[in-house]
């Protein structure tokens, strides 16, 4: 790996806006916004419905930064922060694979640099204060059988869901249901991936609605004063962190909103970033594009978030087999749909088909040929086996699009 000060200098990042956090990570200080003007252009990239199999959204998002590099472009990755739960689950890890990664894995996959953690402990804090709150006179006069708040942890325990708290007498607080959720679903994170900077987290921190009053009236945060003691734990988190991918292109990988949940994107600092610091920011989106990229496109890009200058539509011939019932042509529709969805919000589209070892060529063929007739550009890759040479025809179809 290369040093993250060498990272750095291939976007030209002085010294004065690096936090350092060991020799490969770093955070980029929110200054560096008012340094650059934006100059490049987002790249967004999504897939067809997942399957079992994944399509390799992160994979081939790294991937086609790599290759735009390699054809002497100075590109960036923006990709989310992985929770634990899913790292410890079924899914696993979210640094991307093979020869197209995300480094240090193992760091960026845990704990990486405190941000989920800060998440949390604010979240947290906020919960806690609404308990104190209630024991300590309830001056609000908030109304037990309608608050809103749960608590988080950042990991898979269905256990925890749904809890009942403050049991054990008077001293250990109101017994009340409450619950737990999942960090990456905590609306702590959403503002925080949807923030343009700390005037405006705090902002929305203070707006949260934690519950009703006896009145029916909202109580938020703000009232409970918990505001500033919110943004002392997300200072350092607001800030986007610095990594690279295994060919030593520039990654910033921040904040890790669920797509199902939230918006499903990495942070708008972060992208911000991307395209003061790259003549191309490529962004990854959550699940579908019905889903993560139509979130982009209605709640992201109204918060202030970038127009994609090209739309990246991940799939694979064995996710479009499984789509049709084990028939590829019938899985078509399925494609099609999604390309319909995406130029429904004006924004040109490239199909990137995932090339597996065991593809059949002539599936593969004919996905090319299909996405010919429907006027669409189309590229097959291989990033995965071959880094940023798997993906070079994938690069210049979306630069051609993106012109």
């Amino acid at each position: 790996m290369l040093l993250i000060r060498q990272v750095a200098d291939e976007l030209s990042i002085p010294d004065d806006y690096l936090e350092y956090y060991g020799r490969y990570t770093a955070k980029l200080r929110l200054e560096l916004l008012d340094r650059f003007e934006p100059r490049g252009k987002l790249i967004l990239v999504t897939a067809i419905t997942p399957t079992s199999h994944g399509e390799g959204k992160t994979v081939v998002s790294i991937g086609l930064t790599q290759a735009l590099r390699r054809l002497g472009r100075k590109a960036v990755a923006t990709l989310r922060e992985p929770s634990l739960g899913p790292v410890f689950g079924l899914k696993g890890g979210a640094t991307g694979g093979g020869q197209s990664q995300v480094l240090p894995a193992d760091m960026i996959n845990l704990h990486f640099n405190g941000d989920i953690h800060a998440i949390s402990a604010a979240h947290n804090l906020l919960a806690a204060l609404i308990d104190a709150h209630l024991h300590h006179s309830n001056a609000l006069r908030i109304d037990v059988d309608h608050l809103w708040w749960p608590r988080t942890m950042d990991m898979n325990d269905r256990a925890l869901r749904q809890t009942v708290i403050g049991l054990g007498g008077k001293a250990n607080g109101v017994p009340r249901e409450t619950g737990f959720v999942i960090t990456a679903a905590s609306e702590v994170m959403a503002l925080l991936a949807l923030a343009a900077d700390r005037e405006d987290l705090r902002r929305r921190l203070s707006n949260i609605a934690i519950g009703l009053d006896l009145d029916g009236k909202v109580v938020t945060a703000g009232a409970l004063r918990a505001t500033g003691a919110m943004m002392v734990l997300l200072n350092e988190a607001l800030m986007p962190n610095l990594v690279q991918t295994t060919e030593g292109a520039p990654a910033l990988v921040h904040a890790g909103p669920f797509a199902n949940i939230a918006h499903g994107t990495a942070s708008l600092i972060a992208q911000r970033m991307g395209v003061r610091l790259a003549e191309y920011a490529v962004n990854e989106t959550g699940f579908a594009a019905d889903l993560g990229a139509e979130k982009y496109f209605d709640v992201v890009l109204p918060q202030g978030g970038i127009p994609p200058a090209a739309a990246v539509l991940i799939a694979s011939a064995r996710a479009l087999v499984e789509q049709g019932g084990g028939v590829l042509q019938e899985g078509f529709a399925n494609l099609d749909r999604h390309i319909a969805n995406l130029r429904r919000f004006g924004v040109p589209v490239v199909v990137a088909v995932n090339r597996f070892a065991d593809d059949p060529g002539d599936q593969l063929e004919a996905i090319e040929r299909h996405c010919a007739e429907l006027g669409v550009r189309s590229a097959l890759t291989d990033v995965f086996v071959r880094g940023g040479a798997g993906g070079e025809d994938l690069a210049r179809a979306v630069m051609e699009a993106a012109a």
